[in-house]
């Protein structure tokens, strides 16, 4: 009569993944690249597409001068870090507004806090990172409008924080509409002009 006898394997256990920090952040190449290190994940982004930089420059020039027009603050666009108290550091907004009586006294190299306003621009390949990781990391750190604007539908999202820290769709806005915002109320930026041809 044979006996069977079993053996028993251990499960190799996965490999944790890296947890980023800021220290790994400040030793990564300077190569043109877009680095983002949210709850200790680390994101990369290629150099931005020419549609992709008309319309930022085209929301930094119609913010910009809304607010230099009404002595609201400054209006800044990537790359610059923004430092979200222990949710990400950094994150680099392509477009965002930080009131006056919210910016730092001293020249620096980061913005510690929530700016007041962050416009991310979607492209392809970042439409989960927009929608999702930092949708979340600004509705936790409290920023109060994130404007989601979609090259693709050429459709503009906005979101304003309500009272249970939660964001609440503002308004859709697409072509031939106007953007309407809580944090500027008089600012209404024609969506056609967004968008390269």
């Amino acid at each position: 009569m044979s006996t069977l006898t079993f053996t028993t394997v251990k499960a190799a256990t996965p490999p944790r993944p890296k947890i980023w920090t800021y220290e790994d952040y400040l030793r990564l190449p300077d190569d043109g690249k877009r680095y983002e290190i949210i709850e200790g994940v680390l994101y990369m982004a290629n150099a931005p597409s020419y549609e992709h930089q008309f319309t930022v420059s085209v929301l930094n020039r119609k913010l910009g001068n809304y607010v230099d027009d009404h002595h609201l603050g400054v209006v800044l666009v990537a790359p610059f870090e923004i430092h979200l108290p222990n949710i990400a550091k950094p994150v680099q907004p392509d477009v965002f507004f930080i009131r006056a009586a919210h910016q730092p006294q001293d020249p620096l190299q980061i913005f510690e806090g929530a700016p007041d306003l962050i416009v991310e621009i979607i492209s392809p390949s970042s439409v989960r990172l927009d929608r999702t990781i930092k949708f979340s990391a600004y509705e936790r750190s409290g920023v109060k409008e994130y404007w989601l604007v979609d090259l693709r539908t050429r459709f503009i999202e906005i979101y304003t924080l309500a009272e249970n820290g939660e964001y609440e769709l503002l308004g859709q806005f697409g072509p031939g509409e106007q953007t309407r915002s809580q944090i500027l109320p008089e600012l209404a930026i024609t969506v056609d002009n967004l968008f390269h041809l």
